[in-house]
């Protein structure tokens, strides 16, 4: 299975999405909340390729983008996929 990263923070309903469709698929993801911590939001924007809304995603290190993108990648039948590499 796939290393799934997100970055989140709290009371962001496109973060909850994101990690629900993650759930529903049974993925195990490392969340790392970013609310509070500047260093920690720097290095996911770095890591995201420039991205600095919430959530960023990263799949075996590649950006995928927010929950649009995540949920997008799923309509599209792609997330399957790019989780079982």
């Amino acid at each position: 299975m796939a290393s799934v990263v997100i970055y989140t923070r709290q009371f962001c309903g496109y973060c909850t999405r994101a990690k629900k469709l993650l759930e529903s698929k049974g993925v195990d993801f490392i969340e790392h909340d970013a609310t509070y911590d500047p260093e920690l939001r720097q290095t996911m924007i770095e890591k995201s390729n420039g991205g600095r809304t919430f959530p960023q995603i990263l799949i075996n290190d590649v950006p995928v983008g927010g929950c649009d993108d995540l949920h997008a990648l799923d309509r599209a039948g792609r997330l399957d996929e790019m989780l079982a590499a």
